[in-house]
């Protein structure tokens, strides 16, 4: 009960409110603007490959997957290459940044990769532990295990340098770094389907996480630069949880910022989500295929978050394709879609909720407002109220025009309480993941829609679920949307990231 009362406690105190906003700076300390890329001073930095053949996008998605590559130095890199590696650098006004695969909060990009694989040529001779620098695409070799690992299979493990969200967003960035964890993960996931391979979460012990890849030794880390681990994945045909034990490690990380402001609640919050990684009931995925689209590899690295929208209107059909591809997630049953939309061809003007899971439908009605109409227009999909709700997208989004001028926005609504009380503290964690799964794979399907996307980690907690009737924490919206069509800034240049 205590670690309930402490998620509750976290949650509440990082909502933001008309009146208040979840404590932060306020401002941005361009003098300890964090480092984006980790580097382990003195190891071997093992240059990776670069490879442009690409499935088409769709066939990523068919009941048969692909036929399977084979585990080697050419394959593992074009996995990280297209899910963690850069997709474009920005330049303007003799600035320059780096965007990645992976969408994130700010662009600040807390997680980081270890990857624990087998002996490959062109790597090493035995099996290896090694942590993933995506600048210079390259992984960057921690330690070699005397000690073999199964043919064919290895695993990824993710983690979050927590600092690099709190130095822009303050108590509420635990949020984000999860977030960012969900689209890190289905960034792999959609780049393993790329070679055929199976992508599985382990339901692991978080604390095997940390031992496993070395970020228990704590000492080798500045102390406010730490990480947390966030998933354990294994990609490959293999069955075997045997994880080698990694000893004390030679490399220290290097420092990302020269100084740091210190927020106390995020200690806290992540020891209370601290356990074993939930099993989720798979989500029924139904028929959807994307339509036949170009390479997955182009549509990935064509992925942007808008920065503005042009307020054009979208078809139905792109509506429900959008809402079908949220379904290939199959890892996010807990998540239903609460929708503003404003400009979808042959639906009118209204809010709806979109049902992801049937098994929800009932509690879903018993909790939302009871005037609610709830007619249904298509499977999965009601309408709740009709009318103009721009204006109510905008002001949940702390009073973001991009939310009013897409063609529809959302809120993530998730089943809160219950996951809390059958998972605890790291099922809380877990319902961040899900919507950052399906964060990813929406900006992924926009973007072979020839639409655009954009994730919105800031609204109105409370003001939304108010406008929905909620009174209790039965569901918590955890993160929002917008999608349609960007206005493109052509005052920024865009190079090749390498």
């Amino acid at each position: 009960m205590k670690t309930i009362a402490t998620l509750l406690d976290y949650h509440d105190r990082t909502k933001h409110r008309r009146a208040r906003y979840a404590a932060s700076l306020g401002y941005m300390d361009w003098a300890t603007q964090p480092d984006p890329f980790r580097r382990y001073k003195g190891a071997t930095l093992i240059p990776l490959t670069h490879s442009e053949a690409t499935p088409p996008y769709h066939l990523l998605f068919q009941k048969d997957p692909l036929p399977t590559a084979p585990l080697c130095y050419e394959s593992l890199s074009q996995l990280l290459r297209y899910s963690l590696g850069l997709a474009a650098i920005k330049s303007h006004g003799g600035s320059s940044w780096a965007l990645r695969c992976n969408a994130s909060s700010g662009n600040l990009h807390p997680t980081e990769c270890y990857v624990i694989a087998p002996s490959i040529e062109g790597i090493s001779d035995h099996a290896t532990l090694s942590h993933y620098a995506p600048r210079e695409h390259a992984l960057e070799l921690l330690h070699t295990y005397d000690s073999s690992l199964e043919e064919g299979t290895f695993f990824i493990a993710l983690s979050s340098v927590v600092w690099r969200e709190a130095w822009k967003y303050g108590e509420r960035c635990w949020r984000y770094c999860q977030l960012d964890a969900g689209h890190a993960y289905q960034s792999i996931n959609i780049a393993a389907s790329m070679l055929g391979w199976k992508c599985e979460l382990l339901n692991v012990d978080s604390t095997k996480i940390a031992s496993l890849c070395g970020l228990d030794q704590v000492e080798r880390f500045d102390p406010n630069e730490t990480e947390s681990p966030d998933l354990l994945i294994r990609i490959g045909a293999g069955t075997s949880l045997t994880l080698p034990h990694t000893p004390k490690i030679s490399y220290d990380a290097n420092r990302l910022s020269p100084a740091h402001h210190l927020w106390p609640v995020l200690e806290v919050i992540a020891d209370a989500t601290k356990g074993i990684y939930p099993k989720i009931p798979p989500l029924k995925r139904g028929n959807y295929l994307p339509a036949p689209s170009k390479s997955s590899g182009e549509i990935i690295l064509k992925r942007r978050s808008a920065q503005m929208m042009d307020g054009s209107t979208i078809t139905q059909e792109q509506f429900r394709s959008l809402l079908s591809a949220s379904l290939l997630c199959e890892n996010t049953s807990n998540v239903h879609f609460v929708l503003f939309v404003h400009r979808v061809e042959g639906l009118g003007k209204g809010l709806y909720l979109y049902v992801r899971d049937k098994k929800d439908l009932i509690s879903l009605q018993q909790t939302l407002d009871e005037t609610f109409t709830w007619k249904e227009c298509d499977e999965g999909l009601y309408l709740l109220r009709e009318g103009d709700f721009r204006g109510a997208a905008q002001m949940v989004s702390c009073n973001q025009e991009i939310a009013k001028e897409g063609a529809f926005s959302f809120g993530m609504l998730c089943t809160f309480s219950s996951a809390l009380e059958i998972h605890g503290g790291i099922g809380y964690k877990n319902l961040y993941h899900q919507c950052g799964m399906i964060g990813q794979m929406l900006y992924l399907e926009a973007t072979s829609l020839h639409l655009s996307a954009t994730g919105i980690g800031c609204f109105l907690d409370d003001e939304f679920h108010a406008l929905l009737g909620i009174r209790d924490q039965r569901y918590q919206s955890l993160y929002h949307f917008t999608i349609g069509r960007a206005i493109v800034d052509t005052r920024i240049t865009t190079l090749p990231p390498y």
